[in-house]
């Protein structure tokens, strides 16, 4: 598959069996977004072929891509949130089959029927909107089932869902992969792929860099083909430099609390250290974060930075307290998409840049941005590009630079690896292992259980808006934190 002069696709071939889970990979920009295109007919590829029951299948489009029973499930799952899940999940079929009226008790027909082949119990009447993630992703694949899917493709449909809802998810494919529907699962996180694969593929550069059943695959031949290069082994809980002993100063918060979100949050993370936060979603740990910033104050406790007792009531008092924090959501939280690469980077640094009658430094701020693109390993054509051309990796590097520009005392990081290639994770991690060598506070707010093992000394476990629980030392394990998290 070509666009002008870039070759997207070169060569690159998939193969579906009825009845498999198959796992589709690789760093953004790798060519897996235009496969999906192409089968779902809408890209027509450059050179080869689309197979379906061995029949090749000229001239795809989008229409005969879903008569032939493919079906796409994308992030934002293409829902219509003031509808309810019948009519959600019945109206396409309804459509193709040019029904021109339309009946509730049919739709709802329709909809049980599909959620009791998917094996969920949702109530058809529900509006969407009303829905959790998990639950309005469970509708997505129900939809795709009423129009009578034979292939549903599930584009990272894990990176809003907490492992409770994983688990709900995951037994519900596992029930459509017994019905032989075909299911391809296209995601970053290794110990979910792993988990739920039966054949593996990888793309790299647009092309198949290893394909094969799922027990051929370990970590290391994943994370090699992925990126083409032998990354180091995570740190242990006895070799990382991140496990290493805090210095003074660093984070000190003490009772913390706001009313009907969470009470009584006591936590510390030493200067040089790395601190994990987790928990289920809507167990208040993003509350606590947005509070440590100033985006919602606490009413009561205490927040100590560097031994000195500071009043956090806002945004600006946090940054001037040295305090920095990166969302969850780098799209609508984190990033101005249609200002430049540049003035996203210096945007909480501005007034650095600015000289004594008002005008700009920008010698300074060129040459400053420049350096942080090289160190952070941003890839982009120019810095006067748009933020919202960048992979997802790249992306959340321009949120991390931003602020690691003001070289903050405590950095707050909320799901900093969520939605980005293994390669870029790889860089992320390294990137805060090394400004927590340089004396940073990190408190490193993740579900990946991975990560919080390989990054962390510590790690909190925040349960109904309360810490429930505090693994360290030789107890920081993934099965640990499984365990403490679910209890």
């Amino acid at each position: 598959m070509r666009f002008g002069g870039v070759h997207a696709l070169a060569g690159a071939s998939l193969r579906l069996h009825p009845g498999e889970v198959h796992s589709l990979a690789g760093e953004n920009g790798c060519g897996k977004s235009t496969l999906i295109k192409v089968i779902s007919g809408i890209h027509r590829p450059t050179s080869g072929e689309v197979l379906f029951d061995g029949e090749v299948i000229p001239n795809l489009n989008p229409r005969l891509s879903i008569d032939r029973g493919i079906s796409v499930i994308y992030q934002d799952f293409a829902l219509l949130p003031n509808m309810t899940v019948a009519e959600n999940i019945a109206l396409p079929s309804l459509a193709t089959s040019r029904v021109r009226l339309f009946r509730v008790k049919h739709a709802e027909s329709l909809a049980e029927q599909a959620l009791v082949r998917l094996g969920v119990s949702l109530e058809p009447s529900a509006v969407v909107d009303s829905l959790g993630i998990a639950d309005r992703q469970l509708v997505a694949i129900a939809r795709s089932l009423a129009q009578q899917a034979r292939v549903v493709i599930l584009d990272e449909p894990t990176t809003a869902l907490t492992w409770r809802e994983v688990d709900v998810l995951f037994t519900a494919l596992d029930g459509l992969r017994r019905q032989d529907v075909s299911l391809v699962f296209v995601s970053h996180k290794l110990q979910e792929m792993m988990r739920i694969s039966d054949r593996i593929t990888i793309m790299r550069n647009g092309a198949v860099a290893a394909t094969g059943l799922a027990s051929e695959f370990d970590r290391s031949r994943v994370v090699e083909a992925t990126t083409g290069r032998d990354l180091l082994p995570s740190p242990s809980p006895t070799n990382g430099c991140a496990h290493r002993a805090a210095r003074p100063g660093g984070l000190e918060v003490q009772h913390l609390g706001r009313k009907e979100t969470f009470a009584d949050i006591s936590l510390t993370v030493g200067a040089g250290e790395i601190v994990g936060l987790t928990g289920l979603l809507g167990s208040g740990r993003t509350e606590i974060a947005e509070a440590l910033f100033g985006l919602e104050p606490a009413d009561v406790g205490s927040i100590v930075v560097d031994g000195v007792p500071v009043v956090v009531r806002s945004p600006e008092d946090a940054m001037a307290a040295g305090i920095a924090y990166v969302p969850e959501d780098r799209l609508s939280q984190g990033l101005f998409l249609n200002q430049s690469i540049e003035k996203n980077i210096c945007s909480s640094n501005l007034t650095k840049y600015v000289g004594p009658v008002g005008a700009l430094k920008r010698g300074l701020l060129r040459k400053e941005v420049g350096e942080t693109v090289v160190d952070l390993r941003i890839k982009a054509d120019s810095l006067d590009a748009p933020v919202r051309v960048l992979s997802g990796g790249n992306a959340q590097r321009v949120v991390l630079s931003r602020w690691l520009m003001r070289n903050p005392k405590v950095l707050i990081l909320n799901g900093p690896t969520v939605g980005v290639d293994v390669g870029s994770k790889f860089d992320i991690l390294a990137i805060l292992r090394s400004r927590a060598l340089d004396g940073a506070a990190i408190l490193l707010i993740s579900d990946d259980l991975t990560e919080l093992v390989s990054c962390c000394s510590r790690v909190y476990i925040v349960r109904q808006g309360r810490v429930a629980g505090h693994v360290a030392g030789t107890n920081l394990t993934e099965q640990q934190l499984e365990l403490e998290t679910k209890a």
